[in-house]
C-alpha cells in the first residue's frame, strides 16, 4: 500500500517503463529550475543522444521516493536535499553540476541584522522544515558557531508569505529561494545577510545536480550517462538563452508563472554544468551539514560523498569544455532588464504566482 501511496504522487506524459537501454524517464516539478529538463526534450538533446525519453511529473512532497522506487529514472535536484537520505541508505548518484546559486537568509534593511553572527537567539521565517532554505540557513549558522537546534526559533510560513511576515515583524529574518528573494530585494523590503549566489564560500557551490536511480544506473549505464550529458547540454543552453529559456518554459506550460518573472528567477541562476564542481559541492555541502548536525556525527563525510557521486563514461569537465550550443536572437537578457522588473512589480496588482526554484509554485502576496 505505501508503494501504491508514492506512486500515485506522479502523472505520466507518456505510457510504458524504460525497459530498454534507450528509454529514460526523466521527473520533473514544474519549477523554474528545470529550465534544463525541458530545454533537452524542446531542443531534442535527448534525442541526439539516442534516447526515447518520457517525462513524468511529480508531486513536491514525494519526489524522493518516487525516484529512489524507481518511478522515474533520473532528474535534476538540489544537492542538499539529498544527502541525509542518501546517508540513511537512499539509493540516487549524482552525476553532474547543472547551476549554482539559488538560496538567501534575508533580513530587514532598516534592522539590526547586518551579518549572520547578528542572527542568534533571532526568529527566522522559513517555508518548512527540511526544506533546501532551511536546510542553506542551518549550514550558515552551523559555519558561524550558531546551534540552530537550540539558538534559533523556526517559524513556517507560505514561501509567499515571507517578506509579510517579515514586514509585520512576526519574524527577525527568512530563508528564501528564487526568485522570491530577488523580487523582495527589488521591492525594498530585505537586505541579503547571506546569498548563496554571491558569498563565499557558497558562490562557486552548484546547488543543483543531475541525479539517476541507482539500480536503473546500473542497469542502465549507458543510458544514463547520455542522459545526463543532454541535461548538461540543456543547462549550457540555459546560460546562453535565459530569456528564450523562461518563455519556452511558460509558454510550453511546463511551469505556472509568466515570462517576466521567470526570466528574473532564471537570470539569478548560473547555468554553468560542471562534473568536478558537482563533486566539490557534494563534499562541501555534506561537510557544513554535519557540522549543523544536519548529518550523522559519525557519519564520515568522504565515504558519504564518494557512495553519492558516480563518474560516467563520457561525461566530463573536457567534453562540456568543448560543447557548443546555439545562441538564438532576443534569447539573452535585455540590458535594462532590472528597470524592466521594477515596472513588472510596479504594475502588477494583488497575489500572483511565480515558480520558485527551491519549492512548488507559490503566491506572492
Amino acid at each position: 500500500m505505501g508503494l501504491l501511496f508514492v506512486m500515485a504522487g506522479c502523472n505520466k506524459n507518456t505510457a510504458g517503463p524504460a525497459a530498454q537501454s534507450n528509454k529514460i524517464r526523466v521527473g520533473y516539478i514544474g519549477i523554474t529550475c528545470e529550465a534544463p529538463i525541458f530545454t533537452a526534450v524542446e531542443k531534442g538533446f535527448f534525442k541526439e543522444e539516442g534516447l526515447d525519453v518520457e517525462l513524468v511529473k511529480c508531486e513536491w512532497s514525494k519526489y524522493k521516493d518516487v525516484l529512489a522506487l524507481g518511478g522515474f529514472d533520473i532528474t535534476h535536484h538540489l544537492i542538499m536535499y539529498f544527502l541525509k537520505p542518501i546517508e540513511q541508505g537512499l539509493d540516487v548518484k549524482f552525476t553532474g553540476g547543472i547551476h549554482t546559486g539559488c538560496l538567501r537568509v534575508q533580513a530587514s534593511p532598516t534592522g539590526p541584522i547586518k551579518t549572520v553572527k547578528d542572527l542568534r537567539g533571532k526568529r527566522i521565517g522559513v517555508p518548512g522544515m527540511g526544506t533546501p532554505p532551511f536546510i542553506f540557513a542551518n549550514r550558515v549558522l552551523g559555519a558561524n558557531g550558531i546551534d540552530a537546534s537550540k539558538e534559533i526559533t523556526w517559524r513556517v510560513f507560505p514561501a509567499g508569505e515571507l517578506g509579510l511576515a517579515l514586514e509585520k515583524g512576526e519574524i527577525d529574518a527568512i530563508a528564501d529561494s528564487e526568485p522570491i528573494g530577488t523580487l523582495l530585494l527589488a521591492d525594498g523590503k530585505v537586505r541579503n545577510i547571506a546569498d548563496q549566489a554571491k558569498d563565499a564560500p557558497y558562490k562557486d557551490e552548484y546547488c543543483c545536480a543531475v541525479i539517476v536511480n541507482g539500480k536503473y544506473l546500473t542497469k542502465n549505464p549507458l543510458a544514463a550517462a547520455a542522459a545526463t550529458r543532454a541535461l548538461l547540454k540543456g543547462a549550457k543552453w540555459v546560460e546562453a538563452n535565459p530569456a528564450a529559456a523562461a518563455r519556452m518554459s511558460v509558454e510550453k506550460k511546463y511551469l505556472a508563472s509568466n515570462p517576466e518573472l521567470n526570466t528574473v528567477a532564471i537570470a539569478n541562476l548560473r547555468y554553468i554544468p560542471s562534473i568536478s564542481g558537482a563533486e566539490a559541492a557534494v563534499n562541501s555541502a555534506a561537510a557544513e551539514m554535519k557540522i549543523a548536525g544536519m548529518l550523522s556525527p559519525s557519519t564520515d563525510v568522504a565515504a558519504l560523498a564518494k557512495r553519492a557521486f558516480v563518474h560516467l563514461d563520457g561525461v566530463t569537465d573536457e567534453w562540456l569544455k568543448d560543447l557548443y550550443v546555439e545562441s538564438v536572437p532576443g534569447g539573452q537578457l535585455a540590458p535594462d532588464h532590472a528597470a524592466r522588473l521594477a515596472i513588472e512589480l510596479a504594475t502588477m496588482r494583488g497575489p500572483f504566482v511565480v515558480s520558485s526554484c527551491c519549492a512548488p509554485a507559490t503566491i506572492i502576496r
